[in-house]
């Protein structure tokens, strides 16, 4: 059953990224929604579950936070270290991110953690039927906004489309895999906890430092914003189904 799910939540992330390979010109609106929809991952998706996995305290902090916060600052810290990112914003519009393995490292980021999610359908399914069907279905929703990322996230770092169809096939087959193995393997909660908290804060980043700057470049309008908020909305209303 873990297994089949897994099959559903691979079908969601092929269309996800399919939709973003063929929207074209609307690009900035594309990513202020994938911006919003990293957003709401992060809060209403990664940050929940890491603390529900992991509620260890390491100086008066929880440990997922700390994670979050080493996340975030591992990617400014790949960027600023490789001279990649142009800080000045009103050079945003002619910039053209040209460190295609910043993406990589993303999206790779993206198919880890559709392999987790593959992991916690089949632990899911360990706990108990009603758990495992809750946890499919909260994957298999969040899975679309996988594929969408990571076929944006791969060629707004300038990789081409053949190498983000490439991550995307990578990104669905993920989940499968990670049921697989799911069903078969324990792994410790705390460290998949602290993991949950580190790809958050990586995320937090890439949405807040690179993906929004991008969308609002150029012309101003208020398309890419309202897209950012249908982006978070959206995550919030999945997260509410879920529960």
């Amino acid at each position: 059953m873990a297994i089949l799910l897994a099959l559903v939540s691979m079908c969601s992330t092929l269309i996800g990224g399919l939709i973003a390979a063929r929207i074209g010109d609307r690009k900035r609106l594309v990513l202020g929604l994938a911006a919003g929809v990293m957003l709401g991952v992060v809060a209403f998706d990664l940050m929940p579950e890491a603390l529900e996995q992991d509620d260890r305290i390491a100086l008066g902090v929880p440990v997922p936070l700390l994670a979050a916060v080493v996340g975030f600052f591992t990617v400014h810290i790949i960027e600023k270290s490789m001279a990649l990112h142009v800080g000045h914003e009103e050079e945003f519009g002619s910039h053209h991110h040209d460190f295609a393995s910043v993406g990589l490292v993303a999206a790779g980021g993206l198919v880890f953690h559709s392999f987790l999610d593959g992991l916690s359908i089949g632990f899911g399914f360990q706990a108990g039927a009603a758990v495992g069907a809750a946890v499919a279905l909260a994957v298999i929703c969040h899975d679309f906004a996988d594929g969408f990322n990571t076929f944006t996230i791969t060629t707004l770092y300038g990789n081409a489309h053949r190498r983000a169809l490439i991550l995307l096939g990578a990104d669905a087959v993920a989940p499968v895999f990670g049921a697989i193995v799911g069903t078969l393997v324990q792994v410790p909660a705390q460290l998949v906890g602290m993991y949950l908290g580190y790809f958050a804060g990586f995320l937090l980043y890439l949405a807040t430092a690179d993906i929004l700057p991008e969308a609002h470049a150029g012309k101003p309008s208020k398309w890419p914003l309202l897209c950012t908020l249908a982006g978070v909305g959206f995550m919030l209303a999945v997260a509410a189904l879920s529960h």
